[in-house]
């Protein structure tokens, strides 16, 4: 079966194939010998690699994949009469080194490859980087530098000259530092003694032990480092068998005194930093677990005259938001998910079975010429055919919602034994995605959770939607396919429990974790500050930058601080307020209820406030926190005020309306 790009069992990543399998899949069984009702026998033989996916594996032997491949037969005869070129190039196999180049580049580290660019910020990000992610740095720019020397061209200048006296002055104890010696195959064993104390005291062997209890997920200390404790202690990866959708394992974010960041709580021009730093740590990690992360190569789109299906993501939200000032999903996709939210949650195999392809056709055409104008008749058409407009938008996308150049890698995070890296990665993931993408597919995401809640009524499972919708996720005629024989019902299942996972922990998944805002903190706090660099004071520079992100706040020893709150939008006053140990966001926003009922402070807008038994609800406010080290961050409630003015006290504190909820004025 054609169903994504050939991975590599032993590695996180694509093998560039030399031939597109979606037409194999369209123009019958030539590359896919077996029926729809004969699933393909296992592979006789498995690398060591995959023996532990495999066990996970055999586990769904008694989910039904019949959904996965009714659904695969069903794009089939929907795409057989239409002769569409690829929307995509077809991605060529990269020469050595070029990989690696593309990475430094996605990762802002450009400079390092000799081309012109702000050299502050360079070392800027690299002062921010935790050990492992030093590593995985070296690791890419040493494999660049090889492939220029063999090609007779200017060696680059080496990244150890700077990472190298940061690691001495750090690790003087350490014989061999990971980055003197990272070609050798045990360089992922060495790396553990090169942590800090922080991290190598924490005890994350919760990640292979206890299953079937609800477990912590710890987001303040780097994935990759947390990996690399558990190298060390030489925790083996029990691969965790998959279960229905009600046994899955609970997962609890470790709250930290500075709360749980999500995504949409950072302001956009900080957010712009997540997906760098995210790539730099998902390589990191790769790198521990022994996975090759490899990516497909970003292509030209091919334009399209219609306006609807076909049409890149940034150009339907470039058009819906001269309609509709600060959109985030198409408005289409919001009018599809509306109409089945209202009609066809309730309906039995509502993703399941298939609407009419003759019909699906026809509606697509009436939506291309009446959607925005407002004369297309929602109510007239069956739901079935919904959904089937549903899922063929999604396909039709110029490119994969997942992205080209990441679907090799959401595909491949089926290979990673442990359940709780294997979310790591996907968190990891999904802060990589360009916004647009992320934010439609986690609208997908929230309907879909929609559909599996209302069970009892459509018959439609967590397993069965995961089944439905994993070929219309991670099959694109755009890109080149091609899987081994007898690998079929090992990627199908492995490309539906991916698009399970997503469904069943998308709130933890839409969390930016701790140790990365602490990374945008410090770039944007050494961002601020003006040096004349020249290079005989690099290596003083980030001696002093890594000295100072070592101290521990001297202030944080002063049990109280009074500080000043501001609600400019709704007060003229500002609310002083009494920090201890204590002091959360939520009884900051209690005082303010309080104080706003007793005190007959001048309001400004009263009717930004919602009245309830003749009091002031504060459920409608949340408190920020602005400038400092940070652009805007929205406080999560159980945030101490008092550690975090010890982390960024030049910043304001601002109390603003809920975004969520509905302006009254």
């Amino acid at each position: 079966m054609c169903l994504m790009p050939y991975i590599n069992s032993s590695s996180l990543g694509v093998i560039s194939p030399d031939e597109t399998g979606i037409q194999g899949l369209v123009s019958g069984t030539r590359h896919c010998p077996w029926k729809m009702n004969q699933l393909p026998p296992k592979s006789p033989a498995a690398s060591p690699a995959s023996e532990s996916t495999n066990s996970r594996v055999e586990a769904l032997d008694n989910l039904s994949m019949d959904s996965f491949w009714l659904e695969v037969e069903n794009i089939k005869q929907s795409t057989e009469t239409e002769q569409e070129e690829c929307s995509l190039a077809d991605v060529k196999t990269q020469e050595e080194g070029e990989a690696e180049a593309e990475w430094l580049q996605d990762a802002g580290l450009s400079e390092l490859l000799g081309e012109p660019g702000p050299e502050q910020e360079r070392l800027v990000l690299l002062s921010t980087l935790t050990r492992t992610q030093a590593a995985a740095v070296q690791r890419r720019l040493d494999t660049y530098s090889r492939s220029r020397r063999r090609r007779n061209k200017q060696p680059v200048r080496d990244v150890r000259d700077i990472f190298a006296d940061t690691a001495a002055e750090k690790e003087e104890s350490s014989p061999d530092p990971l980055w003197h010696n990272l070609r050798t195959s045990n360089a992922q064993r060495k790396i553990q003694d090169n942590f800090s104390s922080a991290a190598e005291t924490q005890d994350y062997s919760c990640t292979v032990r206890n299953p079937g209890k609800e477990e912590m997920f710890n987001m303040d200390v780097a994935y990759s480092e947390q990996a690399a404790v558990l190298l060390k202690g030489s925790f083996l990866s029990e691969s965790r068998k998959l279960k229905d959708g009600n046994s899955l394992t609970r997962f609890k974010i470790l709250k930290g005194r500075l709360g749980v960041t999500r995504i949409g709580d950072l302001s956009a021009q900080d957010m712009k930093k997540i997906p760098t730093l995210a790539l730099i740590e998902l390589t990191a990690l790769c790198d521990i677990l022994g996975f090759e992360l490899k990516r497909n190569k970003a292509a030209k789109l091919k334009t399209t005259e219609k306006r609807l299906f076909g049409v890149p993501l940034n150009t339907l939200l470039e058009n819906d938001q001269k309609l509709l000032p600060n959109t985030k999903v198409p408005l289409l996709l919001q009018a599809l998910l509306s109409c089945l939210e209202k009609r066809g949650l309730e309906t039995e195999g509502i993703l399941r079975v298939s609407g009419s392809q003759t019909r699906i056709k026809s509606l697509e055409q009436k939506l291309e010429r009446d959607f925005y104008s407002g004369l297309f008749r929602w109510d007239e058409v069956h739901q079935n055919d919904v959904s089937g407009l549903l899922k063929r938008f999604i396909r039709e996308l110029p490119a994969p919602l997942l992205t080209a150049e990441y679907l090799p890698a959401f595909a491949a995070v089926q290979n990673i034994p442990d359940l709780k890296q294997r979310l790591q990665a996907l968190n990891l993931l999904i802060l990589i995605l360009p916004e647009s993408n992320r934010n439609t597919l986690k609208a997908l995401l929230e309907f879909l959770s929609k559909v599996v809640a209302r069970e009892n009524n459509n018959k439609m499972n967590l397993w069965n939607v995961s089944t439905v919708m994993a070929p219309n996720l991670f099959m694109h005629k755009g890109l080149p396919n091609k899987i081994p024989e007898g690998k079929e019902k090992q990627l199908a299942e492995g490309a539906a429990d991916v698009v399970r996972m997503m469904i069943h922990y998308q709130d933890l998944l839409w969390t930016v974790s701790s140790f990365l805002v602490a990374q945008v903190r410090k770039l944007n706090e050494s961002s601020s500050k003006r040096y004349q660099f020249c290079d005989k004071r690099i290596k003083n520079l980030l001696r002093k930058i890594h000295a100072d992100k070592d101290k521990v706040e001297k202030n944080q020893g002063e049990p109280s601080k009074i500080v000043k709150v501001h609600a400019s939008l709704l007060l003229k006053d500002s609310l002083e307020v009494h920090l201890n140990n204590a002091t959360r966001v939520a009884d900051v926003l209690r005082q303010f209820q309080k104080n706003l009922c007793q005190n007959g402070w001048n309001i400004v807008n009263t009717v930004n406030l919602l009245k309830c038994n003749n009091s002031m609800e504060c459920t409608n406010l949340l408190l920020y926190e602005v400038g400092g080290n940070i652009g805007e961050h929205c406080l999560d409630p159980d945030t101490y005020l008092l550690d975090l003015y010890h982390i960024n006290p030049h910043a304001e504190w601002i109390i603003k309306q809920n975004p969520s909820y509905p302006r009254m004025f």
